[in-house]
């Protein structure tokens, strides 16, 4: 008689998501008034996925943020509004344009916009008086993000030390915190890019279309392709062309690259990303590009 025995072996997948789903459950019995911060990019999708599995079928029980720069791609802003609109959760926008109009950050005309989103996400985490606030940073996107913890302690400048951080053995985390400082969470950190991609072809998660093949008019700018709009116009020597592209990752649109692509489908991406030998951060993102250290001097003054 042939004994059958049921697997109990969580995939790969299962095990990320789990992982990530106590993680989020966790901060919301810790924390009293936490966010989950929302770029309307493919990580913050996810994380925002895995927010309303943690709480099915109640709704999430927090606010999202999104930081608005002025800058960001339309296709993003219409993917977030789906969103909000069906999971029925609170949005808050911290608009850049509004902290400069109030004297929170100063536009000289030199700081990228990416940068003013330190001084006004921290505003805004201020203003209302969120103790910890969730993001889509992975530890294999940049190494200043590989050392960071999932529990990553914000003092009351709303800066990181990352001499200075908290132990975290057996998956136990500090949420301790004193009066005005707060915690940054990170649910998906041990998920790499292909991990993300496996997971929203799973769960037939809705991105924006800019993450998928297009004809688009691009110019090269510091090793990158850039979108040409009003926005951001070619400068002298620089000539815009139509090209197949695709984008890897989202932001600011004068600091985000797209790549050469013809993938159209999820499933092409992810055969595309077991290939690349580069993380999206590296290959796309202008404002990495300053210096080696450049977003861990951002993390340190308060950026996600």
């Amino acid at each position: 008689m042939t004994q059958t025995h049921a697997d109990y072996r969580l995939s790969q997948l299962d095990q990320l998501e789990a992982e990530s789903i106590h993680i989020i459950r966790e901060v919301a019995a810790e924390f009293e008034r936490p966010v989950l911060m929302f770029s309307g990019g493919k990580d913050s999708i996810v994380m925002l996925r895995l927010a309303e599995k943690a709480f099915y079928p109640a709704k999430i029980p927090f606010p999202i943020l999104q930081v608005d720069t002025g800058l960001d791609f339309p296709e993003v802003m219409e993917t977030r509004d789906r969103w909000v609109d069906r999971l029925g959760v609170q949005l808050v926008v911290a608009s850049i344009d509004d902290a400069i109009a109030k004297g929170v950050v100063t536009e000289d005309g030199k700081t990228s916009r990416n940068r003013l989103q330190i001084g006004t996400l921290l505003n805004a985490i201020e203003e209302n008086g969120f103790t910890a606030a969730f993001g889509g940073g992975r530890r294999d996107e940049e190494k200043a993000r590989a050392k960071e913890r999932v529990y990553s302690h914000r003092d009351e400048f709303g800066q990181w030390d990352p001499k200075n951080q908290r132990p975290e053995l057996w998956s136990l985390y500090n949420g301790r915190l004193h009066e005005g400082e707060h915690m940054r969470i990170f649910p998906i950190s041990n998920w790499t890019e292909l991990d993300v991609w496996s997971y929203i072809a799973r769960e037939g998660i809705e991105i924006p279309q800019i993450y998928f093949s297009h004809q688009r008019r691009v110019f090269e700018r510091g090793g990158m392709l850039m979108t040409e709009t009003p926005l951001n116009p070619c400068r002298e020597g620089e000539v815009a062309e139509e090209r197949t592209v695709r984008f890897r990752t989202c932001g600011d649109i004068t600091l985000t690259g797209c790549v050469e692509s013809t993938a159209s489908t999820v499933e092409e991406i992810i055969e595309e990303t077991a290939v690349s030998r580069v993380t999206e951060r590296g290959a796309t993102r202008g404002d990495d590009k300053f210096s080696e250290a450049a977003m861990e001097d951002r993390k340190k003054e308060g950026y996600f």
